[in-house]
């Protein structure tokens, strides 16, 4: 029988959260084995059975694993119970041009993909909320973790200091090294760059680093605030990485989940 293998966080017993690793699917080559994403090339009924394969490991239905078509903005989807009586294609097209996802319902996994770019999971212990967050460089530059807080704060009234979060597996600082454009947008929106860059041959951002300190900016707690500090680029034997394996490879999909 073949299961995903999950990098689990634990958070409380109410909840689970996680990120896919590449084992325990029927993906083959550059999307090998488990990806549940259908926008980044791969065979259509492989992304299928493994989102079956999850939705059995979670004990819910596919259905119930909603995910984005990401866009690398700071938009973000409520899902409610009106949003699950629209009709499958009605959610489907709702889902295009989002890259954070919210959701207080029990049994429904929400999720993000990522192949380097850095996923943020957040949890609301006294409303019992959740939120995913897909933080590329260019989310992060606008700041899309602080947003997203913010968000929760306007939509469940959410308390930033009782917040609990996630940074999933994506690129490290090491690995992450980008053009002096990418260095002056960080510059220009004002963020520290003595705490998140370094100047080697080119500049390397930390995008992990980056999304923590928004999270402190906002007013989550230090010790509420799990880091994984996987690199994908140096693991990509565990997790995909666009830059080791092109574009034309699979996704992480870091998910998280009320339990009822």
């Amino acid at each position: 029988m073949i299961v995903p293998e999950l990098y689990e966080y634990h958070l409380a017993k109410d909840v689970r959260a996680f990120s896919s690793m590449r084992r325990g699917g029927v993906s083959t080559g550059s999307f090998c084995a488990f990806n549940i994403n259908e926008f980044c090339g791969d065979n259509f009924d492989n992304v299928v059975e493994n989102r079956r394969l999850l939705a059995t490991e979670l004990g819910i239905t596919p259905d119930n694993i909603v995910m984005v078509h990401q866009v690398h903005d700071t938009r973000c989807l409520l899902v409610d119970e009106a949003w699950f009586q629209c009709s499958a294609e009605r959610r489907r097209q709702a889902t295009e041009g989002y890259d954070a996802i919210l959701t207080k319902l029990p049994n429904v996994c929400i999720g993000v993909s990522t192949a380097d770019c850095i996923p943020v999971l957040l949890y609301d212990p006294e409303h019992r909320a959740i939120a995913a967050v897909h933080a590329g460089w260019r989310g992060t530059v606008q700041r899309i973790t602080e947003k997203i807080v913010q968000r929760m704060q306007e939509v469940f009234g959410s308390c930033s200091d009782k917040l609990r979060a996630v940074i999933g597996p994506g690129i490290s600082l090491d690995a992450f090294e980008v053009g002096d454009e990418v260095y002056a947008r960080f510059s220009e929106e004002g963020f520290d760059m003595s705490a998140i860059s370094r100047h080697d041959e080119k500049w390397h951002i930390d995008l992990s680093a980056c999304n923590r300190l928004q999270l402190l900016h906002v007013g989550l707690q230090s010790e509420h605030i799990l880091m994984s500090n996987v690199c994908t680029f140096t693991h990509v034997n565990d997790f995909f990485s666009a830059r080791r394996l092109g574009i034309n490879s699979g996704r992480i999909f870091s998910g998280i989940m009320l339990k009822e």
